[in-house]
């Protein structure tokens, strides 16, 4: 298990919220009678003071008395904060930053993303076990998944492929079920990464209408990377691949067709691997105006 964000906030989760409860049940009570103590005895001790000052003077008595010690005082308060992110990034969104242009136009490096992290079932944190079915990914979805060959990686692609389907990859086009996938040419793109302009296409998967970068002459071959599960799904030949998404894995693409390693090269990722949808921009420093919802 790899000592990511997750598990670090976990374990700071565990640490406040016990120090929480220990002064809600017991340290807070011993303080109190402690502090209660320390103001009986000013009063005894403080015969011929003018009632204002005596009450002052056993106020601040009590209240030294009374206060906890400074790895309390941080538990106590940061519990309700680490709580609250703890529970919207494992059960609601997440944040992520596009770390490549393997996404491009959809998504350029530096975006930084938001991720429904409910759409397709509640997970129990840290440990990733689905307790609630809610859904699944659907042809189209742009998914952030744990990479099937280094699970301490996240990565972040499109559905192509869900289970059951044959998905083929032939000659820079794109087949499912024996049927190829609509696209039309819709210009040329600048791509910053490797500063050139690329064919750019509109491309509709299943219900989704969403562009990806396609040069249609440049050579490209196929080779497995790792001898991934159920690698006997897939069948390498020049200038194409050919698999059947085996049950409860996915097969995912990045919208820049020639520029991605995706399921074509280490195969398909499973279920239990899935983080979220992916669904707005929040931000882009370099180029704010890219903030907004994405297909």
């Amino acid at each position: 298990m790899s000592w990511d964000f997750a598990l670090l906030l976990f374990v700071a989760l565990v640490v406040t919220g016990l120090v929480w409860l220990l002064d809600r049940v017991r340290l807070r009570g011993r303080r109190r009678a402690r502090a209660e103590a320390a103001a009986q005895a000013c009063r005894n001790n403080a015969a011929g003071l003018d009632p204002a000052a005596l009450q002052a003077e056993c106020q601040q008595a009590y209240d030294r008395a009374f206060q906890a010690p400074w790895w309390v005082e941080y538990c106590v308060s940061f519990f309700p904060v680490i709580l609250f992110v703890f529970v919207l990034r494992s059960f609601v969104v997440e944040p992520f930053r596009i770390p490549s242009g393997s996404m491009l136009p959809t998504l350029e490096n530096g975006d930084l993303i938001l991720v429904n992290k409910f759409q397709y079932g509640i997970r129990l944190p840290v440990i990733d076990r689905k307790i609630i079915d809610i859904g699944t990914p659907n042809r189209g979805d742009v998914v952030v998944f744990r990479y099937p060959v280094d699970p301490s990686v996240d990565y972040i692609k499109r559905v192509v492929g869900v289970p059951g389907d044959v998905i083929e990859y032939r000659d820079k086009t794109l087949s499912i079920n024996g049927q190829p996938v609509p696209r039309e040419r819709a210009g040329d793109y600048f791509e910053p990464d490797r500063a050139v302009y690329v064919g750019q296409y509109r491309e509709q998967l299943g219900q989704v209408s969403h562009r990806i970068l396609l040069n249609v002459h440049a050579p490209q071959d196929f080779m497995p990377i790792t001898r991934f599960p159920d690698i006997n799904n897939c069948a390498y030949q020049d200038g194409g691949v050919r698999c059947t998404v085996p049950a409860g894995h996915y097969f995912m693409m990045g919208d820049n067709r020639d520029n991605s390693l995706d399921s074509r090269y280490w195969g398909f990722v499973p279920d239990r691997n899935i983080v979220g949808r992916a669904f707005f921009v929040w931000m882009n420093f370099s180029s704010p105006s890219r903030i907004g919802g994405f297909h």
